[in-house]
């Protein structure tokens, strides 16, 4: 992965000065975005009701014990914002729509259609890589909304329903409302708009440089969701420390 970081940067900074042609690339930018985003709800909506409730069904009943209630409804509203969803939705878009990505891409070097496209003087990254990654920018942020909010319904649902936390739902909403802000809820979107550049830039990159038929296609799209993966953790340090202070 280290050794392509140089390549990365490259085509980062390519795709950086196409973005002034997005607008001619509007239906692919549409069309990638309804993959990322549509369809990709139903997934982000089970995943975030049952992360919420997990995570209230862990540190409630130990917080309640410790005469903590009051605290179970930021602990939870909190970590979600700021942590656990943004980290999350880009784990999971990295593994539905970063390999698809990869795959799609890769098939059309191993293929020879992208060197089709240079023939006919179209530059590769307006083309492919460009609609991506503006689709992913938008939609990733979005769908961290959408996944905060649904997670803490599944927290207060579970912290109304399980017995050792009794928490009414209002109560849990209410409670919250001292613990979380629209600066809690910033701070995660944030992290998530830097997790799209690193799904999107990883994953097309991986299809671009992709060789060896079949075989190499696989190889690819395992090493994009890999190599997405551990720059997320990677760069959610980094943006943690740098948002702390």
């Amino acid at each position: 992965m280290f050794q392509n970081i140089g390549e990365m940067a490259l085509l980062f900074w390519r795709t950086l000065l196409a973005l002034p042609r997005t607008w001619r690339q509007r239906q692919k930018v549409s069309d990638q975005f309804f993959e990322i985003g549509n369809a990709s709800l139903l997934m982000v909506c089970v995943l975030s009701f049952f992360l919420g409730g997990v995570l209230t069904l862990q540190a409630g009943p130990e917080m309640v014990e410790r005469g903590l209630a009051n605290a179970v409804a930021g602990l939870v509203g909190v970590s979600l914002a700021k942590e656990l969803a943004p980290i999350m939705m880009a784990i999971l878009i990295a593994g539905r729509c970063g390999s698809a990505m990869a795959a799609e891409i890769g098939s059309m070097r191993v293929y020879q259609e992208i060197d089709a496209l240079q023939t006919m003087n179209i530059n590769p990254v307006n083309y492919l890589v460009l609609p991506r990654l503006v689709a992913i920018i938008v939609a990733l942020p979005m769908l961290v909304m959408f996944s905060i909010l649904v997670s803490w319904l599944g927290g207060a649902v579970m912290a109304a329903l399980t017995p050792k936390i009794d928490i009414p739902f209002q109560m849990f909403f209410g409670t919250m409302r001292d613990f979380v802000g629209l600066k809690e809820v910033v701070h995660g979107v944030f992290k998530s708009f830097f997790f799209a550049w690193i799904v999107g830039i990883v994953s097309c990159h991986q299809g671009m440089i992709t060789r060896g038929g079949p075989r190499g296609i696989g190889r690819s799209v395992t090493k994009a969701v890999v190599n997405s993966i551990v720059l997320i953790v990677l760069f959610d340090f980094v943006l943690t420390r740098i948002l702390l202070h």
